[in-house]
């Protein structure tokens, strides 16, 4: 009783909507669609597969938010309004993670061989208190590290660090100080060669310290002819 009731108290703390704890109980599809997880998984661990993506299928009818049985979720676990969520099976997430409507925790590679895929791990790791924006994509087994965010309609498909921001499709990190403390932009997960938007900004950059540089030796020749 008393981890339902910090989950219940996780959402107020989370929801500013949340008014108390029978509104939050009764009205928050994330919430019931937690309970159900839980039933299924326990179902699924004790080998009723079929009753489990039974339970799961009717939670999903209930809430608009799917979770596979066999999806591994920690404490505290918070889906704002929760609508078009979807979590793979072997999606693990860790404690007091958030995440909005629209995201989707899942695999890739959907032409390999489905016979090969079955023991494989596919879906993605939410350390702990990660938080996904709405419509936000995770696709594969990669690691969104603890404290991260991703933004909203952001396509991920490579790990983030712990303490990061990403954002864009594909995702990049929005700020990374550089080796001269410079706030500096860069392509996350990309080489120059594979992302364009990458190549022009680092152009931009070298232009604009060339131009620097041009105008510093202006202003000198300038100084030294009065």
């Amino acid at each position: 009783m008393s981890k339902i009731i910090d989950l219940i108290d996780s959402y107020i703390d989370r929801d500013p909507a949340a008014k108390g704890r029978i509104e939050t109980l009764v009205t928050s599809p994330g919430l019931h669609s937690i309970g159900i997880y839980r039933l299924s998984n326990f179902l699924w661990s004790i080998r009723l597969t079929i009753l489990a993506r039974f339970i799961s299928y009717i939670g999903r009818i209930l809430t608009g938010i799917e979770i596979h049985p066999a999806a591994k979720i920690g404490e505290r676990f918070f889906i704002d309004h929760g609508m078009g969520v979807v979590i793979g099976e072997t999606a693990e997430i860790g404690n007091d993670v958030t995440i909005y409507h629209g995201v989707t925790l899942g695999g890739v590679s959907p032409s390999e061989d489905s016979a090969s895929q079955k023991d494989k791990k596919r879906h993605p790791t939410l350390k702990d208190k990660v938080i996904i924006g709405s419509g936000a994509q995770i696709l594969g087994p990669i690691t969104i590290g603890s404290n991260s965010k991703v933004g909203s309609n952001s396509v991920v498909t490579k790990d983030v660090e712990s303490n990061k921001s990403v954002i864009g499709n594909p995702a990049r990190y929005t700020i990374v100080p550089n080796s001269s403390g410079v706030k500096k932009f860069r392509a996350y997960g990309l080489s120059k060669g594979d992302d364009s938007r990458a190549t022009v900004v680092e152009k931009l950059e070298k232009d604009n310290s060339d131009l620097r540089n041009r105008i510093e030796k202006l202003e000198k020749l300038i100084e030294e002819n009065k």
